[in-house]
């Protein structure tokens, strides 16, 4: 007989009853260090004070209106999200999937708007994971995802990530645009080297097309820098968001040069939910903590310290792991164990994390986590390696 909830999920048994920094507490009182945080979402840990006090304050005035009206908590947000980041325009939605389809929408029309519209091809990236949808399915690379799903949305295909020979043979006058993350998160902790981002500015420059990054998982600071892409001093025309932005609440958003968004216009493109009062008073919170002075070299520092110790770890216990990867918080280890197997001992042992491609196992966790705190989670997970070795 189906579950209530539609069986979609593999779950792991285990209840969590409430969370405090980049700790969780199961329905049983075990404790667990969170180093998945949501899947890199929960970016500042959980009940972060001042994202509650948020929260609350806004809950007790105006939870929903419709777009219809002016929110003037979302005119902030986007203001901020402008003057920190090389875009214009900003429009607000619920996920990253619907972000990622707002972008490949939006970089279409712009061709359209042009009076091109022939244009309408994606070049996106072998092992990408761009979401859910049906259109967000073709866009990414794993075919597992697509089976049984019928007739996909044309228009995408996929070249190697990294490899500018294979982007520059793609490339015509039918492309609307380049789709690539600049650290794939699902496909393994894949770092884009920054020769690599910055030939992909050149050739959709050349071509006439859009460069639209997805930066749903590697942004909001992840990688010691507000964006991933800061990191190779370019400018994307689209930006996707997600995840981290709402700290944990449900809040999505594409960033557009005013150039790439020409042909968003009053209907072409809206969302019920999409930038409510509560969504944009809590990811304006989450942005007031991550643009404080210093919070994003800590980031970086404690990213370099973490990945740092782990890389020893991994050098003296080479049966249980190849080495490690990643950006800042945003770290993998290649495993040469089955990576569900080292997920599940280290569950065991109180730490949670996330598998990924590649036989790879995500650390991502709190941007506020400290360095006492990695210290506490290096010496648990220094002995399962060193025991299972």
């Amino acid at each position: 007989m189906v579950t209530s909830v539609m069986p979609t999920y593999g779950r792991i048994d285990i209840a969590f009853e409430r969370g405090e920094g980049v700790y969780l507490y199961a329905t049983d009182g075990r404790r667990y260090i969170d180093l998945a945080a949501g899947i890199a979402t929960n970016s500042l840990g959980h009940a972060h004070p001042h994202l509650v006090k948020v929260l609350q304050d806004q809950a007790a005035k105006l939870w929903h209106v419709s777009n219809l009206y002016n929110i003037p908590e979302q005119q902030r947000l986007a203001d901020r999200l402008v003057a920190n980041s090389f875009a214009d325009t900003v429009f607000f939605c619920n996920s990253g999937a619907e972000a990622l389809e707002g972008a490949i929408k939006l970089a279409r029309k712009h061709h359209y708007a042009a009076g091109d519209e022939k244009r309408d091809g994606v070049v996106a990236c072998t092992k990408a994971f761009h979401g859910r949808t049906l259109a967000t399915l073709s866009a990414g690379d794993n075919e597992a995802y697509r089976t049984g799903f019928g007739p996909r949305p044309g228009g995408f295909q996929h070249v190697a990530f990294g490899n500018m020979n294979e982007m520059r043979a793609a490339m015509d006058d039918t492309v609307a645009a380049i789709l690539v993350e600049p650290v794939q998160g699902e496909g393994g902790i894949n770092v884009a080297d920054t020769d690599y981002l910055n030939e992909l500015r050149v050739v959709a420059d050349e071509f006439g097309a859009l460069l639209v990054f997805d930066e749903v998982q590697c942004g909001m600071g992840r990688t010691g820098k507000l964006w991933a892409h800061e990191a190779a001093n370019i400018k994307p025309d689209v930006m996707a968001l997600a995840k981290g932005l709402g700290g944990g609440f449900p809040v999505g958003a594409v960033l557009a040069t005013e150039k790439a968004a020409s042909g968003m216009v009053p209907g072409t493109h809206g969302s019920t939910y999409g930038g409510n009062p509560l969504a944009v008073s809590v990811a304006n919170a989450v942005l007031d903590v991550m643009l404080e002075d210093g919070f994003l070299d800590e980031v970086a520092a404690k990213g370099d310290y973490f990945m740092g110790r782990l890389a020893k770890i991994a050098a003296a216990n080479p049966k249980v792991l190849k080495g490690v990867r990643g950006k800042a918080l945003m770290i993998g280890l290649e495993c040469e164990v089955t990576n569900a197997d080292l997920q599940t001992k280290l569950r065991d042992a109180g730490i949670l994390a996330v598998g990924a491609a590649d036989n790879v196992l995500r650390f991502l966790p709190p941007l506020t986590i400290t360095r006492d705190e990695i210290d506490e989670a290096l010496a648990i997970f220094e002995k399962v390696v060193s025991d299972w070795s």
